[in-house]
C-alpha cells in the first residue's frame, strides 16, 4: 500500500496525538483506533482485548483506545496502520476491497444464509484465509467482528420484490462492489458519506440506504425513511487489524497473548451486538415504522449472479467462496 504525502501528514497528526509513541518504543501501550464512539460494541470489545492482554502478560501490555474517530477516517486510519504508525484497528472490510481482492468475499451480496453461517465461516478455516491475506499489505488480521445484516429502508414504499426497489434513488458506501449490486437491483446507486444521509433522506435527494438495524435506529434515519424492509442482503463482517511492524517486533509468547486475546474479545463483541440489536428493534416497532420480511430472497439473488461474476476473478476467491457455500450448521 503506497504511502502518500497526506497520509504521512495525518500519521505525524495521529502521532501527536499518542502521548509519548516513538516506533522503537515497545514498552508503551498498544494504540488502537476505532471511527464508532465510546460504548460502541466493537470499541468496548477492543477495550476487553487489552484488559486480557493485560492480565495474561502480568500488565506488561495494555492498549490505549482512540474512537469516535479521533485519528481520522477508517480509510485514513489504516494506511497509519499499515505502515506501523497506529498499532490496533477495527475496521470495516470495504477500505480492504481495493487493494486485497479475498476481503471482496464476506461482502457479497446473499452469500450468507444467516448470521450463524456468517460466524462459522469468519471464525473457521474461511475466515483464517482472508486474515492471512493481509499480511503483504503490512496488517496481521486478529479476528472479526459482527455489522449485522443490512437491509433496505426508503421513504416510499415496502420492499418486497426487486421490482419495489426500480427507480429508488439508494444511498451506498463508496464501494464498488455496493454500486453494483444497487444497480443489479434496478435501483439508482447514489455513494454518499454516511454522516449526510439524513439531511438526503430529510431532502429528497435520496429515496432510502441500507444498513442495519442498530445503524437505522441510532441515526434515527428511521423518522425520516418509515420503510424497512428486510432483505438481508449482505452480512459482511469487520474485521481487527494489526500493524506487521509493531507485531514483528513481539516474542512468539506476547504474539500468542494478542492473537488469543483478541479472539477471545469476539464473543464478547457479539453478545454486546445482539443486545444492542433488540433493542434497536423495540425501539423501532414502538416508532411505528413499517417493517416487512421478504419472503422470496431467490428473487433477489438470482439477479446478483452477474454481480458475482464480475468480482470472482481468480481461482482463489472461487475456492473460498465454494468452501463457505459448503459448510454445514
Amino acid at each position: 500500500m503506497a504511502v502518500s504525502r497526506r497520509q504521512m501528514m495525518i500519521a505525524a497528526g495521529a502521532a501527536a496525538l499518542l502521548p509519548g509513541c516513538k516506533p522503537a518504543e515497545l514498552n508503551r501501550p498498544f494504540y488502537a483506533a476505532d471511527i464508532l464512539p465510546e460504548g460502541f460494541p466493537t470499541v468496548e470489545a477492543v477495550k476487553y482485548m487489552g484488559t486480557l492482554m493485560s492480565e495474561r502478560s502480568g500488565g506488561r501490555m495494555s492498549v490505549k483506545m482512540f474512537s469516535g474517530g479521533q485519528l481520522g477516517s477508517e480509510r485514513d486510519s489504516l494506511e497509519i496502520t499499515s505502515f506501523g504508525g497506529l498499532d490496533i484497528n477495527r475496521i470495516a472490510i470495504a477500505p480492504l476491497n481495493t487493494f486485497e481482492p479475498l476481503t471482496i468475499i464476506p461482502a457479497l451480496p446473499f452469500l450468507f444464509r444467516s448470521t450463524q453461517h456468517m460466524r462459522s465461516a469468519m471464525d473457521g478455516a474461511p475466515g483464517q484465509v482472508i486474515l492471512d491475506a493481509l499480511a503483504p499489505h503490512g496488517l496481521v488480521g486478529l479476528c472479526f467482528y459482527d455489522s449485522g445484516e443490512r437491509s433496505f429502508y426508503n421513504t416510499k414504499r415496502p420492499i418486497y420484490t426487486p421490482a419495489d426497489l426500480k427507480g429508488l434513488k439508494i444511498r451506498v458506501q463508496n464501494s464498488d462492489l455496493y454500486v453494483s449490486m444497487v444497480k443489479g437491483l434496478d435501483a439508482d446507486a447514489t455513494p454518499m458519506a454516511f454522516g449526510e444521509v439524513y439531511q438526503a433522506l430529510v431532502q429528497g435527494v435520496i429515496d432510502g440506504a441500507e444498513n442495519n438495524w442498530p445503524s437505522y435506529e441510532s441515526t434515527r434515519h428511521f423518522e425520516a425513511a418509515q420503510y424497512y424492509s428486510l432483505t438481508r442482503h449482505v452480512m459482511a463482517p469487520e474485521i481487527l487489524v494489526m500493524s506487521l511492524s509493531r507485531w514483528e517486533k513481539l516474542s512468539a509468547a506476547d504474539k500468542e497473548i494478542v492473537k488469543q486475546s483478541a479472539r477471545d474479545s469476539v464473543p464478547m463483541m457479539r453478545d454486546l451486538w445482539d443486545a444492542r440489536t433488540i433493542d434497536a428493534q423495540k425501539k423501532i416497532k414502538e416508532a411505528g415504522v413499517k417493517v416487512n420480511e421478504v419472503e422470496d430472497q431467490k428473487a433477489f439473488s438470482d439477479l446478483m449472479k452477474p454481480v458475482w461474476e464480475r468480482y470472482l476473478v481468480s481461482d482463489s476467491q472461487k475456492a473460498l467462496v465454494k468452501s463457505i457455500q459448503d459448510m454445514e450448521l
